[in-house]
């Protein structure tokens, strides 16, 4: 609690949550592939005078007075975010990844319009066209999958494409664990005259550090997260190479969907941007590849994976004799902290799945290496396999690894 009491919190409630929170994240690990640590400017950014900053509009544009500091740091912002990811235009206002999502349908389509994006089973994203989220109420969603060999099914894209005409077709993945091939995704969006939007939250730290596919030349349009990979603030970008759509883009943000923008966070932004153009950062996320390489090879032992391996941060572990639900809830017991997800073809149902999603980001921004995944690895092959069975010995084992290597080292 010491982390808190000299902030001066005079709420005891928050301050109490704080601190709870605080020691749980310090005591387990974390392999929940859309986490990361943010760095201690990032956080110290967000808490910054400029939330106090109402700066509704654009740079030289603001609907309020008193912006000129304001508009300097937006303009900053978009400056880095461009130079990392190699772009002519970026909005840096979007409030998430959904958010940044629906601001380009919103831009780029009208009500009805059929999409065609991945489905959520096969490893898509919920903004994708999921009929449970605004992206299928609103749009009419065409979705497709994955082949035998659980890779994108490319010519099951171009069937669909070809068959309903799609206005936009859009390829990023939240659950996917290898190279997307952009191009291709560029071809057929061409060959019917559909713009393309390439999502790559989940991919943004690697195609920063350049360890993966930059589809911002091949794309008409790019969103991300500014977490995840990024280590970044909890927020949303989006990026073009094209004037005509980034106009449009601006206009779908605000007044479109969102109001002010979160000053605090687009400095904060600012700041990852920023980072992520260092050597340091680039070593970074060879060790996230490393660590996740390493889990992966080592649960491979006992588990399938999705589409047979990983060339990512992430992969996806299909479970046999246990529902991804129990699987999540009794890593949790012993301080591994991951999430349930579905697996193609799932039998279960959303809330209980047949498969784990792991990633490494965060535990890598902790200081953790290929010695110790491979040890996490094999903890949780244990785990699963004993089901019930709380091993006293595994979380010991885990607190041990947390202590080695705590949060407070990293942020403070």
């Amino acid at each position: 609690m010491n982390n808190f009491t000299s902030h001066g919190l005079s709420d005891i409630e928050v301050h109490t949550l704080l601190a709870q929170e605080y020691e749980r994240q310090n005591n387990t690990v974390s392999l929940i592939a859309s986490e990361n640590l943010a760095s201690t400017q990032i956080r110290h950014s967000q808490s910054s005078v400029f939330t106090n900053k109402y700066a509704e509009g654009y740079p030289g544009k603001r609907y309020y007075g008193g912006c000129e500091i304001a508009d300097k740091l937006e303009l900053l912002c978009q400056e880095r975010a461009c130079k990392l990811f190699d772009a002519k235009y970026a909005n840096v206002q979007p409030h998430s990844g959904s958010q940044a999502n629906m601001a380009v349908f919103n831009a780029l389509l009208n009500p009805g319009d059929t999409i065609l994006g991945m489905d959520l089973s096969a490893g898509g994203h919920l903004s994708h066209g999921s009929h449970i989220n605004f992206s299928g109420k609103v749009y009419k969603s065409i979705a497709y999958g994955l082949n035998e060999k659980e890779l994108i099914d490319m010519d099951q894209v171009k069937r669909l494409a070809l068959e309903h005409k799609p206005k936009m077709i859009i390829a990023g993945t939240s659950a996917y664990s290898k190279i997307i091939d952009w191009q291709l995704f560029r071809e057929i969006a061409d060959e019917i005259g559909a713009i393309f939007l390439a999502d790559i939250a989940h991919v943004a730290g690697l195609i920063a550090a350049k360890q993966y596919p930059n589809p911002v030349n091949i794309a008409d349009v790019l969103t991300s997260t500014t977490h995840k990979t990024l280590k970044g603030p909890r927020g949303g970008i989006i990026l073009t190479n094209h004037e005509n759509i980034f106009k449009k883009i601006n206009k779908g943000i605000f007044p479109g969907i969102q109001g002010g923008p979160l000053m605090h966070v687009i400095a904060s932004k600012a700041i990852c941007f920023h980072d992520a153009i260092s050597e340091e950062y680039q070593t970074y996320i060879s060790n996230v590849l490393a660590n996740n390489k390493a889990i992966c090879n080592e649960l491979s032992k006992n588990f399938d994976i999705v589409s047979g391996g990983s060339d990512t941060h992430l992969c996806i572990v299909k479970l046999a004799d246990c529902t991804g639900k129990e699987a999540e809830a009794w890593l949790a017991n012993h301080g591994i902290i991951v999430n349930k997800n579905m697996i193609p073809n799932d039998t279960n149902s959303p809330f209980e799945t047949s498969g784990i999603r792991i990633g490494t980001p965060s535990c890598t921004s902790r200081g953790f290496g290929v010695e110790e995944c491979i040890q996490l690895a094999k903890y949780i092959t244990k785990i699963i396999q004993n089901q019930n069975q709380v091993s006293e010995t595994i979380k010991q084992e885990v607190i041990s690894l947390c202590k080695k290597y705590p949060i407070e080292q990293y942020l403070d």
